[in-house]
């Protein structure tokens, strides 16, 4: 029979500790993120060490790495840490309208134009106490997503970058492409040729960090001239006016953003795979009432954009 440490015994304290060291990877960091001095979170760190007999953070070169054991701990502590969040939050009913939660989500400037808008406005009228945070994400946060969502509630990505998480489907778009309405090079449609010899304004060009539509334009063999790569889709506009540039935008977004005047918006030359956008949570969050109520708030905006794509 396996004997169990009495809770009496353990610091609690730690935990919140070593989800910081887990998660910063950084003394320096870590104590930043707690609020705390640099000796005190070293103290912690050093007592954490003696109790599991592990480095924890092991130095490589300039930086600190996660031990094995450090590794296994991650999930582990992410799952201690919101049980006792859920134990201290945990009201015998949660009404949203008297609620004053605050939701954390990561997107990009699209999806936050778009669904999140939407989701804003309805917990305006459902529950006007609660709060969403958007913030922006970035190709190292997509690359890190299981760390990162153990921090936020959720995050709002399409299909094609994540994985072994649960998720909720929440609507669909199209690609259009834009570009002056003045181009002397664009005719009454794009071509394939104009694809191939115009230059680009890019929405991120990494390994992590892409749009499918021009994951697409490659896997056709073309490798476009990229002029300029920026990292949102609100400034794309900004960058193909006055010029004779291309680039590549959600039809929701042009909807709200091109002007009317200045502007083509066109239909890609290619069958672009459909944007199937969805809200990722990581799986803690599963038994939370309070965070399905947000998934179903999501999944209320995304099925009234549908129904207005329907309609249009």
């Amino acid at each position: 029979m396996t004997s169990e440490t009495p809770l009496s015994r353990l610091d609690l304290n730690l935990l919140v500790s070593l989800d910081a060291l887990l998660t910063e990877r950084s003394v320096t960091r870590a104590a930043e993120r707690l609020h705390l001095s640099q000796p005190a979170l070293s103290a912690s760190l050093g007592r954490l060490r003696t109790h599991f007999n592990d480095k924890i953070l092991a130095r490589t070169g300039n930086t600190y790495e996660l031990t094995p054991l450090a590794v296994r701990l991650s999930e582990l502590t992410a799952t201690a840490l919101d049980s006792a969040r859920r134990v201290f939050d945990s009201q015998a009913e949660w009404n949203p309208t008297q609620s004053t939660r605050e939701f954390t989500v990561l997107g990009s400037d699209y999806g936050f134009a778009t669904i999140g808008a939407a989701v804003s406005k309805l917990a305006a009228e459902t529950a006007p106490g609660v709060r969403f945070r958007f913030r922006m994400h970035n190709p190292s946060i997509v690359e890190d997503a299981i760390a990162q969502l153990r921090s936020v509630d959720a995050m709002m990505i399409p299909h094609g970058f994540l994985s072994d998480l649960p998720y909720s489907d929440v609507f669909t778009d199209e690609w259009r492409i834009i570009c002056t309405d003045d181009n002397p090079h664009v005719g009454e449609h794009i071509t394939m040729d104009n694809i191939a010899e115009l230059p680009w304004v890019f929405n991120y060009l990494s390994r992590s960090a892409f749009t499918s539509a021009s994951r697409q334009i490659r896997e056709l063999g073309i490798e476009p001239t990229v002029a300029a790569v920026v990292e949102g889709f609100h400034v794309l506009p900004h960058f193909v006016q006055g010029t004779n540039r291309l680039a590549l935008m959600q039809k929701r977004l042009t909807d709200v953003l091109i002007p009317r005047e200045g502007f083509r918006v066109l239909a890609p030359p290619f069958d672009a795979t459909p944007i199937s956008a969805a809200l990722w949570w990581h799986p803690t969050h599963n038994s939370d009432p309070e965070h399905a109520w947000m998934r179903r708030l999501f999944a209320q905006a995304g099925a009234a954009m549908q129904a207005e794509t329907g309609a249009a």
